[in-house]
């Protein structure tokens, strides 16, 4: 990684300082905190009302961007845009952009690969690589931003349901979402973020203290122990009970919704008993459960469930008390569904071939 940090990196308060610190009027930090998150301006030399002097400081102490842009997918129906980025390291990460009738929502990564080893998951199959820092995971934001902003559109929603756990990454997930919210540059509210979690009890108690607007999604996928644990390996440190009751606190502490996420799996997760189950956990609870039949992955031998199947679990959800969605899939076609993010050998090898700067 290079000595120099990267602009995103930097807090407004921080970046007013280091223009402090080279003598440069107060008014100056406002001027490109908008042309960073205003106006998406990639390098100082768009900063055309800068003196030309700060505009070669900037160039010299300061990195503009960590992310290369390598193979850009475009869904067949042309709904989803998968989109690869290579680090300065020589890690890589995907994010994607979902098109629907109102709304452009984009699924971001916080972690090259992942820790939690989810069985049905291609980026928990790939292992942990690193952490993103904070100004990588708004990177991804602002350039989608940039993109939709040619076409007189906008980014209405964020989920962080991309590569890695946020959670695990939670300092640097939390800096990234404050910034992206911060009324003086991008002012994207919080209650447009989603953060999805497999379930880390004790930064789901941290998350509530903190009291934030922004939603969040449990990923749950099965309502036992044992069959859990078989899928997600978290469950045996903080199994069900544990689990649950951190969502029931944050319910509590908050007043707000938890979205519980399941990925159906024909035979495996997907029937009214295992409903029933879950439906047993929830009954009560304020939340919203998301199913979705499981997304294809090389590492998982596991298929989705059909669409009958789908249609009976959700039913008997609703008719429990519990309400249930069947989430519509996205991206199957170019692996930009949920689940399907991951970095594979030749992209890795192909990253060698990029010069640095």
């Amino acid at each position: 990684m290079s000595a120099k940090p990267l602009i995103y990196d930097l807090e407004y308060d921080e970046l007013s300082q280091r223009l402090t610190s080279w003598g440069e009027p107060a008014y100056r930090t406002r001027q490109i905190w908008e042309g960073l998150y205003h106006h998406f301006w990639q390098s100082p030399a768009e900063f055309t009302h800068l003196p030309l002097k700060l505009r070669q400081r900037l160039e010299d102490t300061l990195h503009f961007s960590h992310l290369k842009t390598g193979t850009v997918l475009h869904s067949q129906d042309g709904e989803t845009t998968k989109t690869l980025f290579y680090l300065p390291d020589g890690q890589a990460v995907e994010a994607v952009l979902m098109r629907y009738q109102r709304r452009r929502t984009l699924c971001i990564s916080t972690q090259a690969g992942c820790a939690m080893g989810c069985v049905f998951c291609a980026t928990g199959q790939m292992g942990f690589r690193r952490h993103l820092t904070s100004g990588e995971i708004v990177e991804q934001v602002l350039y989608y931003a940039r993109q939709l902003a040619h076409i007189g559109e906008k980014v209405t929603n964020v989920v962080v349901m991309g590569m890695g756990e946020p959670f695990h990454n939670y300092d640097n997930t939390m800096a990234a979402i404050d910034r992206l919210n911060d009324p003086r540059g991008y002012n994207f509210g919080q209650r447009r973020f989603t953060i999805s979690t497999v379930g880390l009890v004790p930064m789901i108690r941290r998350f509530a203290a903190e009291n934030r607007q922004v939603n969040l999604a449990v990923s749950l996928h099965a309502a036992n122990d044992e069959l859990r644990q078989s899928m997600l390996p978290v469950n045996r440190k903080y199994p069900l009970g544990e689990l649950l009751d951190a969502c029931k606190d944050y319910i509590r502490q908050t007043n707000r919704r938890i979205t519980f996420e399941w990925a159906l799996i024909h035979e495996v997760n997907d029937t009214p008993e295992h409903a029933r189950q879950l439906a047993r956990w929830l009954t009560g609870l304020l939340c919203h459960v998301n199913v979705i039949p499981l997304n294809p992955t090389q590492g998982y031998a596991g298929v989705a469930t059909t669409r009958e199947r789908a249609i009976a679990f959700r039913d008997t959800l609703i008719q429990a008390g519990v309400p249930c969605t069947i989430r519509i899939r996205r991206g199957i076609d170019i692996q930009a569904g949920c689940g399907q993010l991951a970095i594979h050998a030749d992209s890795q090898q192909e990253n060698s071939k990029i010069p640095s700067e």
